[in-house]
């Protein structure tokens, strides 16, 4: 079936391997998109405040004290919070510049990847800063070990459970 246009939409998805719904392609792309924007407002809110306070470290006393490796780790953690940012602005921008174009179901392909993106720039941005208020904090050398135990608790929540459940409960076809 063409999807790249308006027509795209009009049978109905009831073929094996579909997810139990009866829906056009269109309504499948709608549906999947209102999902994708609610997972989006909560990683953006996250990850702006995050940003927000990252821009003001530097302005305080403490900053200037800050060794070599540490504002190395400031400035990266900085580069990865604003990508991350702009990562997860991006499917608002990009539906807003292809709305009205009968893409919906590419946009949302794509608009998921630039999520996807995000979430693993979110994931860098949120291990860089622990990483740097640590060593901040405590000069301990426990500091890494404790950095890897949060990384590992980040990677089983945000990837290794949602893989072992899609795996578990899902068909190839899905």
């Amino acid at each position: 079936m063409d999807t790249s246009r308006g027509n795209a939409g009009h049978g109905l998805r009831d073929e094996p391997g579909g997810d139990g719904r009866r829906e056009t392609q269109d309504e499948r792309a709608d549906r999947r998109w209102a999902e994708l924007i609610q997972e989006v407002r909560v990683a953006q809110t996250g990850v702006q405040i995050l940003f927000g306070f990252l821009l003001t470290v530097v302005f305080t006393e403490r900053f200037k004290d800050l060794g070599d490796t540490d504002r190395i780790i400031y400035i990266v953690t900085v580069v990865l919070g604003s990508a991350a940012t702009g990562a997860l602005i991006a499917p608002v921008s990009f539906h807003r510049l292809v709305t009205g174009r009968w893409i919906k179901p590419r946009a949302v392909v794509w608009a998921s990847r630039l999520t996807l993106a995000g979430l693993l720039l979110l994931l860098g941005t949120l291990t860089a800063a622990l990483l740097l208020v640590l060593r901040v904090a405590t000069h301990d050398a426990v500091v890494p070990y404790l950095v890897a135990g949060v990384v590992g608790w980040y990677l089983l929540c945000w990837f290794v459970l949602p893989a072992w459940a899609r795996h578990r409960h899902t068909t190839p076809e899905q």
